[in-house]
């Protein structure tokens, strides 16, 4: 059967696909700010200030202050340019990954043993294995089950959409939505054939790539939203409750669900209108019922289920245990790599499989993106983005309340599209709740640490900006070709406007709503303070 797949113009055509262009952008654009811009004094400040300066120092990548300040300008120049490398694919998307650590170490922005660090720690295992488990469950057929157990009692197309957006938004705020992506892209591709093949005429295949951008980035973005609901959704959620503990105003988990959970069907319901309402017109199939009823029945056909699918459903019970009850003793990576050897010493899956279908080029991206955040971090850049944020808060009036908790949230979405959610949260969090002390308005203290984290779930526009927009992109292959769904420039095209809705969806229901009604306990901001005056005598 011959197949046909149309071009989306908007996702790669036109000026997107000029590389020199955008490769000498990027370029240029790196060069004036890291080597030809003048230093801000603000940014010297900060480097000397908060000790970076000497830290460079005790690593030998600066001597003076001012070195250091430079190190950090070229900091600054690099994001910019891996922006525009990764949404354009100026290079291919896995080499502006391996740029990062390229450049750290040949300009010494890190010591050498550190940047190999960022570059192969929990995360990035984490990632491979996720991949790796992608693979292995379409491998064996596991995935047209769990597509006939999830949606195969659903027809038509706006029901299946719908029970899909707000399952997987709740299912993702207490297991690893990570873990989800990689289980239903896979399903998602297998609806979205069962669909297309069944209205394309008999002698080949019609593809709907509207269609298929639309399933897997509504996956995608119902999973992202479902991280505020619980402190088990990711490690930034719990990253904020040690910096609670330190202010002696810890948050338990049923406190957390109490402010976060009830947004978290009505983010779901959002991103399913939004997803209906930006795709309606362009998506040709518009009846998802055949994809549903062609796994269900094959996956009657299949019969009852057999060894290999037994071994892979007993793998992914594993190592969801594993992450859950020895998240902290293992790491998320340690578990996911079971993925990995479990099928090859069971038999179920061959070891040149699962090598030739990983994803690669989304593994390099998200690496280098985790070295990008290390830079920002450990250089000052990150530090100083943040304070120049809030300085301009200042100075327009909204440095407490309401118009507080919307800036912080507003800094924090930006920055997690852009570097990790834990590194964000990470970065932010001993910065935020002794503003929210310092403002002297009751319950701050709180609502600043969670505005900061809910926004961290919202890294819908940038390809690096969280593990599930590696996996869908790595993973969303037509199933007949094996040519990629997602340009990287979809995420931007599609996902900031969501961004958008999503963080009105936080301040009006969240901010206004959910905190007024459920409030803050009494005494919190006075014993916050008290800690804090304590840890500054």
């Amino acid at each position: 059967m011959g197949h046909e797949i149309e071009n989306d113009i908007g996702s790669g055509g036109g000026i997107l696909a000029n590389k020199v262009l955008w490769l000498t952008i990027g370029a240029t654009i790196f060069i004036f700010i890291g080597f030809i811009l003048p230093t801000p004094d603000s940014l010297v400040e900060v480097i000397q200030t908060y000790g970076f300066a000497e830290k460079m120092k005790q690593w030998e990548l600066a001597h003076t202050p001012q070195e250091a300040a430079r190190k950090t300008m070229m900091v600054l120049g690099i994001i910019p340019m891996a922006v525009i490398f990764f949404a354009t694919e100026a290079i291919p998307i896995g080499l502006t990954g391996i740029l990062m650590p390229v450049l750290a170490y040949f300009l010494h922005l890190l010591p050498t043993n550190m940047i190999g660090k960022t570059f192969a720690g929990d995360a990035p295992m984490f990632l491979l294995g996720v991949l790796a488990m992608g693979v292995v469950v379409v491998d064996v057929g596991l995935h047209k089950r769990l597509a006939a157990w999830l949606l195969g009692w659903t027809k038509g197309f706006i029901v299946p959409i719908f029970v899909l957006c707000v399952s997987m938004s709740v299912v993702g705020s207490f297991i690893s939505a990570h873990a989800m992506c990689a289980f239903m892209t896979p399903v998602m591709a297998a609806v979205y054939f069962g669909a297309v093949s069944a209205h394309s005429p008999s002698n080949r295949l019609q593809h709907d790539p509207a269609l298929a951008k639309f399933l897997l980035f509504t996956l995608c973005y119902a999973l992202n939203v479902g991280g505020v609901g619980s402190p088990a959704a990711g490690g930034r959620n719990v990253i904020m409750m040690g910096f609670w503990s330190e202010y002696n105003v810890p948050m338990d988990f049923l406190t957390w669900m109490k402010y976060g959970l009830p947004m978290v069907p009505l983010l779901g319901v959002m991103v399913a209108v939004y997803m209906l309402a930006l795709f309606g017109k362009k998506i040709k199939t518009r009846d998802l019922t055949p994809g549903l009823v062609a796994i269900k029945e094959k996956s009657r056909k299949m019969g009852r289920m057999t060894y290999p699918e037994y071994v892979t459903f007993g793998m992914l019970l594993l190592i969801l245990a594993l992450w859950i009850v020895g998240g902290e003793e293992l790491g998320l990576g340690g578990p996911s790599l079971l993925a990995m050897l479990i099928p090859v010493i069971f038999r179920t899956t061959d070891w040149k499989t699962i090598l030739s279908k990983i994803s690669w080029d989304a593994w390099f991206m998200y690496c280098g993106a985790l070295t990008l955040g290390a830079l920002l971090k450990e250089s000052g850049a990150a530090l100083w983005l943040a304070q120049s944020f809030l300085k301009i808060l200042g100075s327009i009036g909204i440095d407490k309340g309401f118009g507080l908790w919307v800036g912080l949230s507003a800094l924090s979405g930006l920055m997690t599209n852009f570097m990790s959610d834990a590194g964000t949260t990470a970065l932010l969090g001993p910065i935020v709740i002794p503003m929210g002390i310092m403002t002297g308005v009751a319950g701050e203290p709180w609502a600043t640490g969670l505005g900061v984290a809910f926004a961290t779930s919202f890294a819908h526009f940038l390809i690096v900006g969280t593990p599930n927009n590696a996996i869908v992109y790595g993973l969303g292959v037509y199933p007949d070709t094996g040519e990629k769904v997602i340009h990287p420039m979809d995420f931007i095209k599609y996902g900031f406007a969501l961004w958008i809705l999503s963080m009105l969806v936080v301040w009006i229901v969240g901010f206004l709503g959910i905190f007024a009604i459920v409030g803050f306990p009494e005494g919190l901001l006075e014993t916050a303070r008290a800690a804090m005056e304590k840890g500054t005598m």
